[in-house]
């Protein structure tokens, strides 16, 4: 019988759905926890022995400052699916390492209620990547301009979904409908993405976040994944800022233990060895503590691009060990008429025990 660490608030499609749902549906027990702290995660995951862990990289990313100290020994945990926010594959190797978990990433949003894609859980996960399209879902990578054609493997281009999980429409707003799903149902996501050869997807950045600089597309996430590489460096943000005669500049927003410490001259040659000439940050902002973020850990780049001065956020609250105890709900089985929990449960599920493919609850094998 499987047991879930369940961190991620119930109020967010991603909670309810992936944590909420997804237990009931598996049969699992559910260990709950009313806000995230990477210590007291730990302890419950030591204690409860859970086997599913879903997540988001922020999460991993703390956890895995502790578990480095080598006082912890995690055992019984098989499963981490992360979300919310793209997965830095150091983080994800690194937690795998200490706890021996696989860890994939998987993809959605809230207008999909809230996944369509997940990598897979049977040893064939490509890291990197978000993995395959859910049961009875479809996806394709169609021209980001015009929509017109579907992009070759591995060519850049608007990630578009079909499935039962996609929503109908925004509440009495026809003009966004028309904009977000074509009369076929293909839901537009607004990512920008790839699909290879064999199928698995990867997330390359937000339509809109996409820097045009000099005529050269730049994707903040790849420059983020190699600037977090520099010692020193805690986190980064990267957005693009209007300039009259490139049209945008690169900007980074590195946060560091400190700015009188932090050595620019070092951080200078590493952008020089390892980045592209046109994806290197011509603005540099320095912040002591953290980035602005939502309350799944996802940096909000939209209030670093609107800010002219960026100021960090204030650290997170503290969680004090004496709180309220984790609510463990046990081996609760439920019906639940969504379609979406069934499929989330399928990619859980062993291989030799996946019959079929889900469409209905009465497909479900276990």
């Amino acid at each position: 019988m499987d047991s879930m660490l369940a961190v991620i608030p119930f109020f967010h499609s991603y909670g309810l759905t992936t944590c909420l749902m997804t237990g009931i549906t598996l049969g699992a027990t559910l260990v709950m926890y009313h806000r995230f702290n990477a210590k007291v995660a730990i302890e419950l995951l030591m204690k409860e022995r859970a086997s599913i862990f879903p997540s988001v990289p922020l999460m991993l990313d703390q956890m895995n400052a502790i578990l480095r100290e080598g006082k912890h020994k995690v055992l019984g945990l098989r499963y981490v699916i992360s979300g919310g926010a793209a997965l830095d594959l150091a983080i994800a190797e690194e937690f795998h390492d200490h706890t021996g978990a696989q860890v994939v990433e998987g993809y959605g949003l809230s207008e999909a209620g809230p996944v369509t894609h997940t990598g897979p859980l049977d040893g064939t996960n490509i890291p990197g990547t978000i993995g395959l399209p859910l049961p009875n879902t479809e996806a394709k990578i169609v021209d980001a301009d015009t929509g017109s054609h579907i992009m070759p493997p591995g060519e850049v281009g608007e990630l578009l979904v079909r499935g039962p999980q996609v929503m109908l429409g925004y509440w009495n707003n026809p003009e966004a409908n028309a904009i977000a799903i074509d009369n076929d149902g293909w839901l537009s996501t607004g990512d920008l993405a790839t699909c290879d050869e064999g199928g698995f997807f990867r997330i390359v950045d937000r339509k809109k976040d996409l820097i045009i600089t000099s005529g050269y597309n730049v994707y903040p996430t790849d420059v983020e994944h190699t600037l977090r590489r520099m010692p020193g460096v805690v986190d980064v943000a990267v957005v693009g800022v209007p300039e009259r005669a490139r049209g945008e500049l690169v900007k980074a927003i590195v946060a560091v233990d400190s700015i009188n410490r932090f050595d620019d001259d070092a951080f200078d040659a590493f952008i020089a060895d390892e980045l592209a000439h046109h994806k290197r940050p011509r603005l540099i902002e320095l912040v002591e503590g953290d980035l602005p973020r939502n309350f799944l850990g996802k940096v909000l780049r939209r209030k670093l691009r609107d800010k002219k001065s960026v100021t960090a956020a204030p650290e997170p609250t503290k969680m004090k060990d004496d709180g309220p105890p984790p609510y463990v709900l046990p081996h609760v089985l439920m019906i639940c008429a969504a379609a979406n929990p069934s499929s989330i449960a399928w990619s859980l599920v062993q291989p030799r025990q996946r019959t079929s493919q889900p469409g209905r609850w009465s497909d479900l094998r276990f």
